[in-house]
């Protein structure tokens, strides 16, 4: 049996890995940063201790409200602001981020600032295990469906997308509302799993430590979004008992891997056979030009 503290890890992981997967959705395949998805966790987190803790509601429940309040208010913003282009739309989430936060702060009902104790402790591992693979296996169907190839296009030039009349609105609607329910679902399960909510859990860091997962293991990537996950989940408990550095090695690493290598851990890669099929055929044929031009140059110089 896995001691506690590990257990506790790997729950870590996986409430991590769910909202990191949703992100990933909107951020990796369809080319919108997004700074504020610490807002849509903390709806999810505070709608499913308001169904535990003062409903008395099922669990199960708990979490498909938190992952559905989290979707509701998704589509709000995303009426608002996914017409917005670049970093106006990456700025309004980082502000609609901090509002979810301050909103929360003056909230008697559910601790306001001081926050909000004694939860039941309803999430375990096995229920995370499950909910982090299901959502594994939603994200990977969406990203190899007719959607998700339509996302990617949205990603990778958004006008051409238009006028192939894929609808672009549309999509991006349905990719912040997929990663909002995954992040709902994230924060419903750390909130029942520490017992215990503060606004401050959900601030702009929170939003920021997501979006780095999502580059650092590499964008356009579920195995990237896996991987940099769990390297930058465990990373910091490695270096628990060097508080005042593990913060200094953990930002060390994200630079090291940003500089050395832009398009991270894993790139565009996946951890499939086909991807890996794919990976040698393009070395290869990457060699082979090499090779090519190699050759026109020896011409050339004779």
């Amino acid at each position: 049996m896995l001691s506690s503290y590990f257990q506790q890890i790997i729950v870590l992981v996986g409430i991590n890995m769910i909202a990191v997967l949703g992100l990933s959705i909107l951020t990796g395949f369809t080319g919108l940063f997004s700074f504020g998805h610490a807002g849509f966790m903390a709806i999810g987190a505070y709608i499913a201790a308001i169904f535990v803790a003062r409903l008395h509601l099922p669990f199960w429940m708990a979490v498909a409200a938190g992952a559905a309040g989290a979707a509701l208010v998704s589509i709000v913003i995303g009426g608002l602001t996914l017409k917005l282009k670049g970093d106006y739309f990456c700025i309004a989430t980082m502000g609609f981020g901090e509002a979810v936060r301050i909103i929360l702060n003056n909230i008697e009902y559910v601790g306001g600032a001081r926050g909000w104790e004694s939860l039941p402790q309803l999430t375990s591992l096995w229920v995370v295990l499950v909910l982090a693979v299901a959502m594994v296996v939603i994200t990977w169907n969406l990203i190899n469906s007719r959607h998700g190839r339509n996302m990617v296009a949205i990603r990778e030039e958004e006008l051409a997308a238009q006028m192939a009349g894929i609808n672009v609105f549309r999509y991006k609607m349905v990719a912040l509302v997929v990663s909002a329910a995954m992040a709902g679902i994230a924060g419903a399960l750390l909130g029942n799993y520490i017992q215990f909510l503060r606004p401050t859990m959900f601030n702009m860091v929170k939003s920021t430590d997501l979006t780095i997962m999502v580059i650092f293991g590499g964008l356009g990537s579920i195995s990237g979004t896996i991987v940099g996950t769990i390297i930058l989940t465990v990373l910091p408990e490695l270096f628990r008992n060097f508080a005042q550095w593990r913060l200094v090695v953990y930002g060390l690493a994200v630079v090291v891997i940003m500089v050395g290598r832009p398009q991270g851990v894993m790139g565009g890669f996946e951890m499939t056979p086909s991807g890996i099929r794919k990976h040698f055929a393009a070395r290869r044929a990457r060699q082979a030009l090499e090779a090519e031009l190699r050759a026109a140059e020896r011409e050339s110089a004779a």
